[in-house]
């Protein structure tokens, strides 16, 4: 077990919630009427869609993105030291890739999985600060 948090972002925990919702702002502001969730991060997608937001619930993130049509409503996020072997481990034990590994924009190495049961996981590991 790595004991190094350099593989997230400040302030995260390792483990978060991911809603797959289709409108994104509606849920940011109930997010922010119900739980007084701040805003931290907004990444915008074509057309003006939310590609990916998160918000921080007292000590917690809670992270979403828009889908027109989510086949999954919620999954977890799951920051590791090393994406490439957490999804390899993953794939080795049942599960079924939803995405490779793969660097995003804004400075994440990500990947997802369905795990046997059904459960979407999306890993990552922070490469820019």
């Amino acid at each position: 077990m790595v004991s190094s948090s350099k593989f997230k972002p400040e302030g995260h925990n390792s483990v978060a919630p991911y809603l797959l919702v289709k409108q994104g702002q509606r849920m940011i502001d109930f997010l922010r009427a119900v739980f007084e969730a701040q805003e931290l991060e907004r990444v915008s997608g074509p057309q003006g869609t939310l590609r990916h937001a998160e918000l921080r619930i007292d000590d917690s993130i809670v992270m979403l993105g828009e889908r027109p049509e989510p086949k999954y409503h919620a999954s977890t996020h799951v920051y590791m030291a090393d994406v490439d072997l957490c999804y390899e481990r993953a794939l080795a034990h049942g599960a079924k890739s939803v995405v490779a590994p793969r660097d995003l924009q804004y400075g994440d190495r990500t990947a997802g999985f369905e795990d046997p049961e059904g459960n979407v996981w999306w890993i990552g590991t922070r490469r820019a600060g």
